[in-house]
């Protein structure tokens, strides 16, 4: 013969399904609602302290911070963009959506959409172009710190695509990065020239990036190339002065690489 429920039993099951319930909303407003801090303290860990959310406003999904480069722990070369980075994050099932905008150095937002899969994932940016100063690069520290670098770096990217698969690095489109009137603390030249830097994937895809290095004017004259095996990137270039400046650069030339007679090799990976 079925027993029926007690009291006890029947009464409580409603009150279960309530306090289920009311977790459930907690921990869905809580995610909802994350603070922008919680963002902050996320990008200190990964980045070692080196890229850091200060004065954090709103919430990870849609929030501004400044934006400092530091060195590290301890460091005291730390540098802050002027005004806010500002941004809005639209999470998917498989699909994120990211845009950014900082105030002192983005007309439009720079937006990025970014896939998860079983063996691969993929990230494509629309076309954008920043400027942002040289200066900031010395909160980075060594060597950043020690150069001091002055001028404007122009970022360009065009049909960007890049894709992780079985831990190698794939690409497709322009990623560009020009350092214009550039001067140094380490040189009496004022500017010491001006240099782009590209880094070019296949149509496909399929081919390992290629990084160039040239030099657009200047006296200080820079050239070079690399590519990505696997994730690691494999460099090697040269630096020289036209004649006349030789030593207005030396102690430069000392600093960015090995010197070999008149030359600087400059060498990574």
């Amino acid at each position: 013969m079925k027993r029926a429920p007690s009291p006890n039993a029947a009464s409580a099951t409603p009150w279960g399904w309530a306090l289920t319930g009311a977790l459930l909303g907690a921990l869905l407003a809580s995610a909802v609602w994350a603070p922008a801090r919680w963002l902050s303290e996320a990008l200190r860990q990964i980045t070692h302290q080196q890229v850091q959310l200060d004065s954090p406003r709103g919430t990870v999904w849609q929030g501004s911070a400044q934006i400092t480069l530091s060195g590290g722990s301890g460091s005291r070369d730390a540098q802050t963009l002027p005004g806010r980075l500002h941004w809005r994050i639209e999470p998917g099932l498989s699909t994120w959506k990211l845009q950014l905008r900082a105030d002192c150095c983005m007309d439009q937002a720079a937006q990025a959409t970014v896939r998860a899969g079983w063996a691969t994932q993929q990230v494509q940016l629309d076309d954008h172009l920043s400027r942002w100063p040289a200066a900031w690069l010395s909160g980075l520290g060594a060597p950043w710190n020690t150069l001091q670098a002055e001028g404007q770096l122009q970022l360009r990217t065009e049909n960007l695509q890049l894709q992780w698969a079985d831990g190698r690095l794939q690409m497709q489109g322009l990623a560009e990065l020009e350092a214009l009137r550039m001067a140094s603390r380490l040189s009496t030249l004022k500017p010491m020239g001006s240099y782009r830097v590209q880094v070019l994937g296949s149509p496909q895809g399929s081919a390992t990036p290629q990084l160039l290095l040239s030099t657009l004017q200047g006296p200080l004259q820079l050239q070079g190339q690399g590519q990505w095996v696997g994730n690691r990137l494999h460099f090697s270039g040269e630096a020289s002065a036209d004649a006349g400046t030789e030593t207005a650069l030396s102690n430069l030339l000392n600093i960015i690489g090995r010197r070999q007679g008149t030359r600087s090799l400059l060498t990574l990976g």
